[in-house]
């Protein structure tokens, strides 16, 4: 069984950074596509950015030019480098991998708060 847990999390100002990190473990024999998804309360699930086994990057308009995703292959492991924080970035976070072939696996997501 896989298993993603995230990290990074937390409370900042506006303006600020945060680096979110997710590793996945278990039998892992190959990872595709790994990203990150947000809820806000009230919300719908959306997709904040994802990134390929090759390391081909894809962004929400919402996002492009403050976040870069990026990826360790020898570390399953995806990172979500989050600067110029809005409050609308408040939600939580989720991250996925696509992991032998087996569709996609989640993690429980970490909460970020971007206070005004």
């Amino acid at each position: 069984q896989v298993q993603l847990v995230e990290s990074g999390g937390g409370l900042v100002q506006a303006g600020g950074s945060l680096r979110l990190s997710c590793a996945a473990s278990g039998i892992i024999f190959r990872i595709d596509d790994m990203g990150w998804y947000r809820q806000a309360p009230g919300k719908q699930r959306e997709l904040v950015a994802a990134i390929t086994r090759g390391d081909s990057p894809n962004y929400a308009d919402s996002v492009k030019g403050r976040f870069t995703i990026s990826r360790d292959n020898a570390k399953n492991t995806v990172y979500l480098q989050m600067n110029s924080l809005k409050p609308e970035d408040t939600a939580v976070y989720y991250c996925y991998a696509e992991v032998n072939f087996r569709g996609a696996s989640w993690g429980r997501g970490t909460q970020v708060t971007v206070s005004s």
